[in-house]
């Protein structure tokens, strides 16, 4: 599967947030979010690369072709750039400035596994 028709399949989040904040919260969330994006992004971003590294000891990736980086370059990569984190047919879209992971398409199996795996790193995952 290419990766534009992975971006059309449903989608979920991997996220500090336990689910969607609503337009109409009355909490500050626009203001939280940028206290996190200045303060906390490189702790989120620890729990991101956690979740890719213990999920790759599971399945196979394959980041830009290479099938199952190093470590290392799997955390310098999503410390770096926007970057599509195959996983078969499935997708992980992680960016380097954002509290968030986006993943598309996931099977029964990888969902449990990828739930899992997130709650260890203290986060989230939530239909989009």
């Amino acid at each position: 599967m290419t990766i534009e028709e992975l971006l059309e399949k449903p989608y979920w989040i991997i996220d500090i947030l336990p689910k969607q904040v609503p337009k109409d919260s009355p909490g500050q969330y626009f203001a939280i979010e940028d206290f996190f994006l200045k303060e906390q992004l490189t702790e989120i971003k620890k729990k991101h690369i956690g979740v890719i590294l213990k999920l790759n000891c599971y399945v196979d990736i394959s980041i830009d072709g290479e099938k199952n980086p190093a470590p290392e370059r799997i955390r310098d990569i999503m410390m770096e750039r926007y970057v599509y984190i195959m996983l078969g047919d499935s997708m992980i879209l992680s960016e380097p400035d954002d509290t968030h992971m986006t993943l598309f398409n996931p099977d029964k199996e990888l969902m449990d596994l990828i739930r899992e795996i997130s709650s260890s790193e203290g986060l989230f995952v939530w239909e989009g």
